[in-house]
């Protein structure tokens, strides 16, 4: 038997979870005071994930870069193979809150979107 805690972030309540865990297994979950916690602990201890949020470098625009967000989350495992792609990336203004600047990054199904608008300089 194995026991993690965690810090829930389903909701504002931050509830304080104990997850068992037997043979890699979820056993039981401990200490949520709603649903979302359940799942939240669960999803921590058996594959953990994160929305990735950096910048791209931006030629031809009023800023040298703009702010970029995976359009959902992805394996905690993959962020740093996804900033390496990041740090390659140059894309050309215009840029629109929106658009996608990365599409599938690293064969994870998710997109790397824009999250601020860059006009032409």
């Amino acid at each position: 038997m194995e026991e993690r805690n965690l810090t829930c972030i389903g909701c504002p309540m931050g509830c304080q979870l104990k997850v068992i865990l037997n043979n890699g297994k979820v056993e039981k979950i401990q200490g949520n005071t709603c649903k979302k916690g359940a799942v939240y602990g669960e999803k921590e201890v058996t594959n953990p994930t994160r929305i990735l949020t950096s910048t791209v470098r931006v030629t031809g625009g009023t800023v040298p870069v703009v702010s970029v967000k995976t359009a959902s989350d992805i394996p905690k495992k993959m962020l740093l193979e996804c900033m390496k792609i990041l740090k390659k990336v140059e894309v050309e203004a215009p840029v629109i809150s929106g658009d996608i600047l990365v599409k599938n990054i690293g064969e994870t199904g998710v997109d790397i979107i824009a999250t601020r608008s860059v006009n032409q300089g």
